[in-house]
């Protein structure tokens, strides 16, 4: 599908992005910035919940745990306390296709950052009782934000395995209580050789920097820790439904019924602007009270309580590979799904019809330009999404080319992408019913 590009005077941001490679594979991109006395480092791992075998769901979360527990170096809670100790905050998380892992500091305790994370890819501190110990952890985890969570996993956990038929894709990412129990230390040092050679990871510094001094640390902490095999790429591939695929989910402790549609989007990294046509598409059909499923759902139809749309697993159309899914959510009391997805029908055969204006276009990507730019003013975010960028497309520069790539979509190209995709033969539906067991 050809885009066409449109001229608008939105506000582009502009990152200045140096590149280098150590010898041992790592790649690092520096993003100096002066604003404020503060640095952050980011640092992305290409693993990720669709990296996880068979018998192994929740690995990758576990083992992000799990470098949290000690370096060869240093015992477990070092990291932590001397990261906060210098005015500092740090964290990770797990993803589809990646694990990060970062922190802020001042500008003045760089090195002390950089050494830190240089300590845990060299080697981790392994053992039974820290395995054992953070199984617990996440297993609580779980417990909280999933089994006595009201919609606990909705979308994220249970609308994958209706739209996906694969083990990679279908699977939770979390993890089953069988599997995380069964993990051993064997399998985190293996996993911890498979994924967390420097050569799979991608480094970003952002902030109040030096480039020739930052590089010079970089090589000093990060250059000696020896090159590994790095695991080659999988495609994770997987056919577009050719029939409506529909399951259900009893969900006790939610107080109304919910349904998610889910409709196979273009491949964010090998169609780059009909899938930006996706993200725009998202937002006009289901963010915000201006958003067309909001007033036919809510407003004039009364058949739902709340309106909700994602792309991508946690709603960052940025940070994810192929396949990936367009989310339409719908909260409602005792509407039904049937009269919901009649609507969503009408509604995106009316975009399809070439309902869509240069004003309703404009509207919308004026919002993502504005909400882009307010997260990137966060350095910490920057740098993470920096990370991100350059791990999938090896273009941390996106980032300051966002705005523009969004202001090329026409009301053109969100036609062609709804027409092609969002059919009622090729999605999936996901029914919560509150109350009982299935």
């Amino acid at each position: 599908m050809p885009i066409n590009t449109r001229h608008k005077r939105l506000p582009a941001p502009a990152f200045p992005v140096e590149r280098f490679r150590l010898g041992n594979g790592l790649r690092v991109v520096l993003m100096p910035d002066s604003s404020a006395p503060t640095v952050a480092i980011a640092l992305v791992y290409d693993v990720g919940f669709r990296s996880e075998p068979e018998g192994m769901t929740g690995f990758a979360h576990l083992f992000e745990h799990l470098m949290f527990e000690g370096s060869v170096t240093l015992e477990k809670g070092q990291h932590d306390k001397l990261v906060t100790g210098n005015g500092g905050v740090m964290n990770g998380s797990t993803r589809s296709d990646y694990t990060n892992y970062f922190e802020q500091l001042p500008s003045n305790a760089l090195e002390l950052g950089l050494y830190l994370e240089a300590d845990r890819m060299r080697g981790l501190r392994l053992s039974d009782e820290n395995v054992r110990n953070q199984i617990a952890v996440v297993k609580e985890e779980i417990r909280v934000n999933v089994v006595n969570q009201p919609f606990g996993g909705f979308p994220w956990i249970t609308l994958p395995p209706v739209m996906f038929k694969t083990f990679a894709n279908a699977h939770n990412g979390y993890g089953s209580f069988v599997d995380l129990e069964a993990a051993t230390v064997d399998q985190a040092t293996a996993f911890f050789d498979q994924y967390y050679a420097p050569g799979n990871a991608t480094l970003v510094v952002a902030g109040d920097l030096d480039a020739n001094r930052t590089r010079e640390m970089v090589e000093r902490h990060f250059g000696p820790i020896p090159a590994r095999a790095v695991p080659p790429l999988g495609s994770f591939a997987e056919p577009v439904p050719t029939k409506e695929r529909r399951a259900v989910h009893r969900d006790p402790l939610a107080p109304l019924a919910a349904v998610a549609v889910g409709y196979r989007v273009p491949d964010p990294i090998n169609q780059w602007e009909e899938y930006m046509a996706s993200a725009v598409l998202t937002d006009l059909l289901a963010d915000g009270t201006a958003a067309r499923l909001y007033q036919r759902l809510v407003k004039r139809d009364q058949l739902a309580s709340h309106v909700g749309g994602l792309l991508g697993t946690f709603g960052d159309p940025f940070d994810v590979r192929d396949p990936t899914m367009l989310q339409l959510l719908a909260y409602h009391s005792a509407a039904g799904v049937d009269p919901i997805l009649d609507a969503i029908d009408e509604e995106v055969a009316a975009v399809v019809a070439g309902g869509v204006t240069e004003e309703e276009v404009d509207r919308v990507v004026t919002t993502m330009t504005a909400q882009i730019i307010r997260r990137l003013d966060d350095i910490m975010q920057r740098a993470l999404a920096a990370a991100v960028l350059e791990q999938q497309r090896s273009r941390a520069e996106l980032l300051s080319e966002l705005p523009t790539v969004l202001a090329a979509v026409t009301p053109d190209d969100i036609t062609g992408v709804a027409a092609q995709w969002m059919k009622p033969s090729s999605r999936a539906v996901l029914e919560i019913v509150p109350g009982g067991e299935e």
